[in-house]
C-alpha cells in the first residue's frame, strides 16, 4: 500500500477554524445550531461573529492547519 506524499491539512479542523493575517486562531461561537427562538435577543446578537481561540489550544490547531501560517 502506497503512502501518501507530504502533509495534509485535517479538514475537520480547517472547517471550524479561521487564522487571521496577524496568526491569531479564530472560532465561532457554540450554541447557535439550534433551539435559537428560546434564546433572547441580545444572547443572540452576542453569540455573532468569531472570537479568539485560547492561547492553550492554539498550537494544536495550527499543528492542524500546516499551510495557513
Amino acid at each position: 500500500m502506497r503512502r501518501p506524499k507530504g502533509i495534509r491539512t485535517k479538514k475537520s479542523v480547517a472547517k471550524r477554524f479561521k487564522i487571521t493575517a496577524g496568526g491569531k486562531v479564530m472560532r465561532s461561537s457554540a450554541g447557535r445550531r439550534h433551539l435559537m427562538q428560546t434564546k433572547n435577543p441580545k444572547r443572540r446578537r452576542n453569540l455573532r461573529g468569531m472570537s479568539a481561540v485560547h492561547p492553550t489550544d492554539v498550537y494544536r490547531i495550527t499543528q492542524c492547519l500546516p499551510f495557513s501560517h
